[in-house]
């Protein structure tokens, strides 16, 4: 396949609103994710638009009879987002870098060939190429969801922050496993938390579920798993736009793309909480647990007292639950709050 034709699939993925800005590596993962003809199938599938069999069958006639199959394994790699609704036809669409062909292809959690080939140009492609800055331009894609739990006071939990409450209007609830824990695995890094606690709900999660990649959970099962993350130290994470949950991520700063071009890189790659983490100074007696467990170096230990520097923390309160002081650090609001953005503003924020 020529190297035209991934350039131009570049340029073409490039539109989204987490696009994929053109560098080697993306070349080589995209050499990898779209093989032979797939590339060109991915050129007549638009990434916020739905396409039928009959319309691409229309748009690439010399593959009509092959077609469906050749849609079947992009669905199944990870490349094309697939749905069929009761009495009508099936629809196909690009999906995006994310969430889309940056993570699907290792929700599953299999060791392939595949995965041990792109963890190391995604590595390179966040790292050191043009995917951090996209993952901080205009606006954070993600944003800190605060441990309902470490709050000083429960009553106060926002509304875009109630988690238990998103889960009861979500229709569908799925896990798979991590991309980014994966990726540092298979580069030599990495930590040895659970891979299973990437979360995906709605249509979204349908679709994982039915390629193979994620496995269904009930709301018991998805508030298990995350009080589960928060007891192995992980940050929870979501989009950053207001409206219902589309994915929830546990992540560890120690692999999590986000989390390693905002440390490595300086980039705003996600949005904090509107919480901050706050000392009971004559509560606190020095163990140091809050220090070791806080995902950003925010907290540190002067004269045998943790203190908090506000501007570094994110507001998670991942701090909080192995507290020995009678806990003595809790999450209180922050003075200014504001609420993730609507879709307009979000979409202005990131295309602009």
């Amino acid at each position: 396949m020529s190297g035209d034709i991934y350039e131009e699939l570049a340029r073409h993925l490039d539109k989204a609103v987490a696009g994929a800005p053109m560098s080697p590596a993306l070349m080589g993962i995209l050499e990898i994710l779209y093989p032979g003809e797939e590339a060109e199938v991915a050129l007549e599938l638009a990434i916020y638009e739905n396409r039928t069999l009959a319309d691409l069958e229309a748009a690439l006639p010399g593959k009509a009879g092959r077609l469906e199959e050749i849609l079947d394994s992009m669905a199944h790699r990870g490349t094309v987002f697939t749905q069929q609704k009761p009495g009508k036809e099936r629809i196909y669409r690009l999906l995006p870098s994310v969430v889309g062909f940056a993570e699907v292809p290792f929700l599953d959690g299999e060791d392939t060939a595949e995965k041990r080939a792109l963890a190391p140009l995604w590595k390179e492609y966040i790292l050191e190429e043009a995917y951090g800055d996209e993952m901080a331009r205009g606006i954070p894609l993600i944003r800190v969801v605060p441990i309902a739990e470490s709050l000083e006071d429960k009553s106060q939990v926002l509304p875009f922050d109630a988690i238990a409450q998103k889960l009861d209007e979500t229709s569908f609830m799925a896990v798979g496993h991590c991309p980014c824990r994966q990726i540092a695995r298979y580069t030599g890094e990495g930590c040895d938390h659970p891979t299973e606690r990437c979360m995906h709900f709605g249509s979204l999660g349908r679709y994982m579920v039915e390629m193979g990649k994620a496995r269904e959970l009930t709301r018991d099962e998805a508030l298990e798993m995350l009080r589960n993350a928060t007891e192995e130290g992980l940050v929870h994470v979501c989009d950053n736009l207001e409206g219902g949950l589309r994915t929830i991520c546990n992540c560890c700063p120690c692999c999590c793309g986000f989390f390693l071009a905002r440390s490595r890189r300086g980039l705003d790659t996600l949005a904090r909480s509107n919480y901050v983490a706050y000392v009971e100074a004559d509560d606190c007696i020095g163990c140091g647990t809050c220090a070791e467990r806080c995902p950003v170096d925010a907290i540190s230990m002067v004269d045998d007292i943790a203190v908090v520097d506000e501007d570094m923390c994110i507001g998670c309160g991942v701090c909080t639950p192995t507290c020995e002081g009678a806990e003595a650090i809790k999450l209180r609001q922050r003075e200014e709050t504001s609420p993730p953005p609507d879709l307009q503003k979000f979409l202005a924020a990131r295309m602009k």
